[in-house]
Order: C-alpha cells, then structure tokens, then sequence
C-alpha cells in the first residue's frame, strides 16, 4: 500500500530536507537488510547498533528516502533525505500513519507494571469479549485479533509490527486492543504515535537493571508513559504500590485509583482464598473467580475498573469478571493422579515469586511440604538472582537451584549467584540441578501425597534458550509426564537415599544402602 511521503511526515516533526516530499513510498523499514527498492529507511540509533551506518546498505538497496538525525556527509540527489531531533520516536509516528493511524480505528488500552501485565491483559482481553465486543490483544503469550491467534516474540513489538498489527485489528473490526506496555518499548519510543484511550499501572518492584542500570530510571520509564497521555486518556494505578501515585504526577489523563488496602475510587477487599479460587467484594458486590491468590485479586479489580471507567454496567461487568480464566502459566495447576498439588508460574522477579510463594503459603495447613524449583535468566539483570533463592529458601521446605533461560550465561555460573545470597541455613534446604528437566523430575521423587510442588519462572514458555538456540521445553509438559510416586517407580536405592539425607526426609531412607553412599 504505497503511501505518498508529504502524507506519512504530516505529524512528524521534521528539523531539514533535502529533495522531493511528494514522491512514493512503497513500505516503511528500519532494518537496512529488508530495504527494497521505494522503500523508506528509518535511521534510529538503538540498543545494539546505530541504524546511521547503514544508510549506505540502504540506499544500495534502493531506498528512496531516509530519516535520520543527521545527514550523511554525501548525499544522492534522487534520494530524500530528512533529518529529526529523535529517529525512534519518528519511527512510531511514521509507521503510525503509514497504516493509517489504527489505533485511532479503536479504543485502545496499554497495561504496564513489573508484574501482572500479561494476566491483566489477558483478563481485560476475555472481559470485553464476554461484554460482546470483538477484541484484539498484544501480549507476552500471544496476540490475537478476534480470535485469531499469532505467536508473540516480544513483550512489546517494534512500532511497525504493533502499528500493522492494529491495522489488521481494524479490518477485521476489532472494537478494542489490550496491549502489554514494556519499560523497554517505553524508554525506545516503540509506542509512540498510538492513541491510548487508558493506560494502566499494576505495580513496580525490582526487575531489569541491566537495561534500566538504576531503579529511578525504571521508574522515569514507565512514568513516561502517562506523562505522554492527552486529556482525553484516563490514567488508571494501583494505589497499594507506592508508586502509583508518582505515575500520575505530571499527567494530563483523568486520574483514577484502584486497591485492597488504601483508598482508592475502585476498592476491592479479599473475602475468601482457596486453592479453586477466590472471592471478592469489589464496590459492595461480591465475586467469585477461578483465580487464586492476592496477585490476581489485584489483576481482576484492574480489569474491573477499566470496564467501569470506560462506561460499561456494573452488574454485566462483575457477571463477565466472575468467569474469567488465568493466562497460561500464571499460577497454573497441572493435574496429576498422585495427590500432590503442581504449580507452574512465571514468576521471574523476586516481587513476583514472593507474591506466589505467601500465596501457596495462605493455602497450606501446615502438614504439607512445599518444594519449589527456580532458576534465573541468564544475560539479565544479576542481582534478583540471590534475592530470589533466599525468597525460595525462607519460604519452602526444599528448594532446587536450577537453570531457567541460560542464554549465553554458564548454567552453574547462574546457580552459583543464586547460591551466594543464602546463609548456612538456607544453604541446607537447597540443592543445585543445572539441568531443568531433571531438576523438575526430582522436585516430583521427593513429593508425597498432599505436598506441593512449585515451578517458577518459565511459566507459559515452551522452550529453554542455551547458547543462542531455542529447544523446545515446556514446565507443564515435564510435570505432566513425571511419576509422582517415586517410591514405587524408582529402583534406584542409592539415588533414594540420597534425596532423602539431602532433603531431611530420614523416615525413608532404605538402610541396606546407605552405608553405600555414606
């Protein structure tokens, strides 16, 4: 669909040009690999590489135009060349207009935080759907338009692909879009040029530093975006983080709260918790749901408010929250025929698995025992690793020390970080298994009937990276598969007796073999 470049500059603020602005664009790139011949290439200096060297690439490759922030010392007179105080943020405007300003087509919503993004997305995705508008959502897990499914590589795309993504939404007359808001695609301009009709703040805890460097720049990040709403947004956070309120200090949106604990203008309370669901009152009006634990009441009474704020009844609201689903791998049970209740999680934040890990313990009667299996990202932000284990450790009865997306990283190197945080006792309750689906195998030997076994920090991901390749692995498939009853399935004495000196369980322990390991 080429476009006319006077036409896809309209809202760009440009600083110089040089040559014609009434030419034809046949796409917009900011790759120099994927230009072709009409195309425009978007020059933006990013993470890894400054788009400014490719230009050359470029322009080899046909493009008829470039924006960048500063013009080559050689120019070609039949190419256009357009110069702009910042190339990422033009990026989002031009690849905006390029497709026909969708997100103007829809009302769209933009939930941001720590934790519980990808839930409450997924919930306000179901809940507008169930109030009978059709639906597009962006997330961690997947994107759909309707209910069409496609695969998500990214938290937050790049503006192109999240602009042609709108655009399919609008053919196919999605009403809404529930999009997922990273601090990454914030602080790179990746959403710039979307109307957002709300934006929504969920929480801020300790989390990608090696991006961010300092916490007050993830702050500043994730502010930003409501810095950036017009007046006609609304502006909704959790009042119960403190950082709520510094997310609406310089916003222009209207300005809304909701919470368990403070006061707020949509105010949730927790009547009852079990391991089937919980229940709610939300504004007076008592609620059912599925889900489990504190983490959700707050994602439901997020989803709640938005509805409310956007104009829709409350009674077909709270009707339509009370049959909502969790996202995959959001504290989700896997059955098993062995008595043992099965965790998955995506808790890959000190904040988050704490979250998780009180939640199993408001559950527990106290006779079970809980193991929790936890690794770290590898080439990620290094210092939740210590914190995590010492979580893991204060609040279990056993824990495994595993690898989780090792990425370039040494598995045990990872482990080793994780380890250095825990004190002698600690160091007692935790073993260390590099090798994930053994780790998760051994987790199931040692649980008995009516223990609970919790496995954090994949959740919904059906691989494991290592060493820049992505083999399938999946945490649900590999506790779906494992015998539970490892008395009665594993001959292995001396492996027995092993887990059972490692893990305090002497009761066990079979004496014709243990002088053998002894």
């Amino acid at each position: 669909m080429p476009k006319i470049l006077t036409d896809i500059l309209a809202r760009v603020k440009v600083d110089k040009v040089i040559g014609p602005v009434d030419i034809m664009v046949n796409n917009v790139c900011f790759d120099s690999r994927q230009v072709v011949e009409g195309d425009i290439f978007v020059a933006v200096n990013g993470v890894h590489a400054d788009g400014h060297k490719f230009i050359g690439q470029a322009l080899k490759q046909g493009a008829v135009a470039v924006v960048c922030e500063q013009i080559p010392a050689t120019v070609q007179k039949d190419v256009t060349f357009i110069t702009v105080d910042g190339s990422a943020y033009a990026l989002g405007i031009i690849a905006s207009a390029f497709f026909d300003n969708p997100s103007e087509k829809m009302k769209v919503v933009g939930v941001t935080g720590t934790n519980g993004k990808t839930s409450t997305v997924f919930l306000l995705y179901q809940l507008f759907s169930a109030l009978g508008y059709k639906c597009g959502m962006l997330s961690t897990i997947e994107n759909r338009i309707g209910h069409h499914s496609i695969k998500s590589t990214h938290t937050t795309a790049d503006a192109l692909q999240i602009n042609s993504n709108l655009n399919d939404m609008a053919d196919e007359g999605c009403e809404y879009c529930i999009m997922e808001v990273s601090s990454h695609a914030i602080d790179q301009e990746r959403v710039a040029g979307i109307k957002f009709l709300m934006a929504v703040f969920t929480n801020i805890t300790h989390d990608h530093l090696d991006y961010h460097k300092t916490f007050d720049n993830y702050i500043k990040a994730k502010k930003k975006f409501f810095d950036s709403l017009p007046e006609t947004a609304f502006a909704l956070v959790n009042y119960d983080d403190k950082n709520g309120a510094v997310m609406l200090q310089n916003t222009k949106a209207k300005k809304s709260g909701y919470s368990l604990k403070s006061i707020s203008d949509f105010k949730g309370r927790i009547i009852e918790s079990r391991l089937d669901g919980i229940e709610l009152r939300i504004d007076g009006k008592d609620v059912w749901s599925r889900l489990v634990g504190g983490f959700n009441a707050y994602n439901l009474l997020a989803a709640y408010s938005v509805a409310i704020l956007d104009g829709q009844d409350q009674v077909e609201t709270l009707r339509a929250v009370s049959g909502l689903s969790p996202a995959e791998g959001r504290f989700q049970l896997i059955p098993n025929t062995a008595g043992v209740t099965a965790i998955v999680d995506y808790a890959h934040t000190p904040d988050a698995l704490k979250n998780v890990l009180e939640t199993i313990k408001s559950l527990r009667t106290g006779n079970e025992k809980l193991c929790a299996v936890i690794g770290a990202g590898g080439d990620r932000d290094k210092l939740k690793r210590p914190k995590m284990a010492q979580l893991a450790c204060n609040m279990g009865d056993h824990v495994i020390l595993t690898s989780d997306n090792p990425r370039s990283e040494d598995p045990q190197a990872i482990i080793n970080d994780m380890e250095a945080g825990l004190d002698p006792v600690q160091k007692r309750k935790a073993v260390s298994i590099p090798d994930r689906r053994e780790a998760i195998k051994t987790a199931c030997m040692i649980s008995m009937a009516g223990d609970i076994i919790l496995v954090a920090g994949k959740g919904h991901e059906t691989y494991q990276e290592i060493k820049g390749v992505k083999n399938h692995f999946d945490d649900r498939e590999v506790l779906g598969v494992t015998e539970f009853w490892w008395k009665e399935k594993c001959n292995d004495k001396l492996m027995k007796n092993y887990f059972c000196l490692t893990f305090q369980r002497p009761q066990d322990l079979e004496t014709s073999t243990i002088g053998n390991r002894v």
